[in-house]
């Protein structure tokens, strides 16, 4: 009874609204397109449309370090709300994301006018009825109320926009590995609930001026699993791409400039790592597409090309449920397979810049100009003379670096932090119940540097060696058993492989590794290196071809000491090692 009265209400009030489309204008509308609404604004309109609709149904999902609720809205044909329900309709689950950069809004306006025409108007039931829709209107609340008309200088509007980074200074579309900041922990339990089929990050991009009001990027460059980068390639991009182009929006690969600003130069495409969104939903065999609106063009095309970049994503899902669940399966399946262990698995990639294609790319007049203040370049666009380059495109990724995934990676008990990380990922972890013994491989760091400047409250490493070393070795019961068997593996190795692209250990989470805690007093080692150079077979040699070799180690008498001291009982045997260790089936 309650239930068909609030329909028969919400229906009255709909008719009520249509007859006065006016009071259910936007904020964005209500400026002249021209303006964003404030996070009060937005979440009020959230809360008029979840009034306004039992398709639609709005909840929390976290709190900002500042206080302010992180919300989220699900749009569902048959009002469905949780997981469970929404996976059983067999629709595909769509999930967009605004403000991750809250400077960048475009993706919460047109959001909201396409939620409301759906509601008032049903404007989009034939794609809502194949298509369910998790929308984050604002990802980063703390940093969108940091509002003001100052907080992008290279933007064209809107009028006052929020910051590019949180409360806390952090950047979220470079956590979503590490997952420091907790609106990004909040985020991955949200994620991990819905398992969406879909992502779209709404963003928008800096750089040289061109014709395009938006340009994308997906995953097709390797860094995926083959079948989903197919269904990309095949499926969706030339249907997408085909009808933003008809709707007067035509798109171009999310790109940079071999020289910056100067597209002359060339343009450079690369994989996504997973620290950045739709390179982190690649690696849990989830297709994400970035939508990157260019910051010069006027704010109501940016957020109409915004709009049909979401109408035809929803259109393509409608079209091709089918396909995109099946893809998703089977790249699920192939990753928790021994054939998936048994091939190199590619942890990082660089762009190829010997190899290169020409393609033709819509740009505007510019010139270079030397500049009488800097004496630097000064780059002068002409946005009003268009101008279409024939440029080299640098878009073949090459592997740098590669594993066979293990079985499983064994983690010590006292890593909780690490521990932790996995599962804020919900990867499955097994505890060992007694001590076991097992043949593992480990990593001896033999060399390590660190970048000087910090980068996202990290000094991240950017040199590393180490030698691999197979052993037998005893773990105690409480040891964390990492199996590889689960749909994660991907994530699991960029995670922890030393050498893999945003891993743990380049972030700085095992920097303890590397500090030499006890060490020996030269009045000690003195007299027992020369014992040693008498006592142990090759030594001496050992130690005259470092001094030869190596002129830092030569001039200094402590670090040759502390040579000696490394050869003896006394040293730290987990010093320069890494904790982690893969497990081996079969050690020869």
């Amino acid at each position: 009874m309650n239930k068909l009265f609030n329909t028969f209400l919400a229906l009255i009030m709909a008719g009520q609204l249509l007859a006065q489309p006016e009071n259910w204008q936007t904020d964005y509308e209500k400026s002249g397109l021209i303006a964003t609404p404030t996070y009060a604004q937005t979440m009020a309109f959230v809360d008029r449309l979840d009034a306004a609709s039992e398709q639609i149904s709005v909840a929390d999902f976290g709190i900002s370090p500042q206080g302010r609720a992180l919300r989220y809205l699900i749009y569902d044909v048959d009002g469905f709300t949780n997981p469970e329900q929404l996976k059983s309709t067999g629709r595909p689950l769509l999930m967009v994301q605004a403000g991750i950069h809250s400077g960048e809004s475009e993706g919460k306006d047109a959001m909201l006018m396409l939620l409301r025409d759906q509601i008032l108007e049903g404007k989009y039931d034939a794609l809502f009825e194949k298509v369910s829709l998790l929308f984050i209107p604002i990802f980063n609340v703390d940093g969108h109320e940091r509002f003001s008309p100052y907080g992008r200088i290279n933007q064209n509007g809107p009028v006052e926009m929020g910051w590019r980074t949180t409360a806390q200074n952090l950047n979220l579309n470079r956590d979503f590995l590490k997952a420091e900041a907790p609106e990004m922990q909040a985020w991955l339990a949200l994620f991990n609930q819905f398992d969406p089929d879909f992502f779209i990050d709404t963003h928008t991009t800096d750089g040289a001026d061109f014709q395009y009001v938006m340009t994308y990027a997906m995953e097709t460059a390797g860094n995926m699993e083959s079948g989903l980068t197919d269904w990309q390639s095949e499926v969706f991009l030339p249907f997408w791409t085909q009808q933003m182009q008809q709707s007067g929006f035509p798109v171009f690969s999310y790109v940079s400039f071999r020289n910056w600003h100067d597209p002359r130069s060339g343009l450079v495409s690369s994989p996504a790592g997973p620290m950045l969104s739709q390179g982190y939903t690649a690696q849990r065999n989830r297709p994400g597409l970035l939508l990157e609106t260019h910051m010069l063009k006027p704010y109501a095309q940016r957020v109409d090309a915004t709009k049909v970049a979401v109408l035809f994503t929803l259109e393509l899902l409608a079209k091709e449920a089918k396909s995109l669940k099946k893809s998703i399966a089977a790249a699920d399946q192939f990753t928790v397979s021994e054939a998936f262990r048994a091939v190199d698995f590619p942890i990082n990639f660089e762009v190829d810049m010997h190899d290169s294609s020409l393609v033709a790319f819509d740009g505007v007049a510019y010139s270079v100009v030397k500049s009488e203040l800097t004496g630097g370049d000064w780059f002068v666009y002409e946005a009003d003379k268009p101008e279409q380059f024939l440029l080299p495109m640098f878009d073949k990724a090459k592997v740098t670096k590669s594993v066979k995934i293990p079985e499983a990676y064994i983690i010590p008990m006292e890593w909780k932090s690490i521990i932790k990380k996995l599962q804020l990922h919900d990867i499955q972890l097994d505890t060992l119940k007694q001590e076991t013994a097992f043949w593992v491989e480990s990593y001896h760091f033999t060399d390590i540097a660190w970048q000087g400047r910090p980068n996202e409250a990290r000094h991240k490493i950017n040199r590393m060696a180490f030698d691999r070393k197979a052993e037998r070795k005893s773990f105690p019961a409480g040891t964390i058993l990492v199996s590889t068997d689960q749909p994660k593996a991907r994530l699991i190795a960029y995670m922890l492989e030393p050498e893999a692209d945003g891993s743990l250990l380049e972030w700085g989470f095992f920097d303890a590794i590397f500090e030499q805690k006890e060490y020996a007093e030269s009045y000690v080692m003195e007299p027992l290196a020369r014992r040693m150079l008498d006592s142990i077979p090759g030594l001496k040699q050992a130690f005259l071809q470092k001094k030869q070799n190596d002129k830092a180690f030569a001039e200094s008498s402590w670090a040759q000491l502390n040579w000696f001291y490394k050869q003896t009982p006394w040293w730290d045997e987990k010093y320069m090692v890494y904790p982690v260790n893969r497990l081996l089936q079969n050690p020869e």
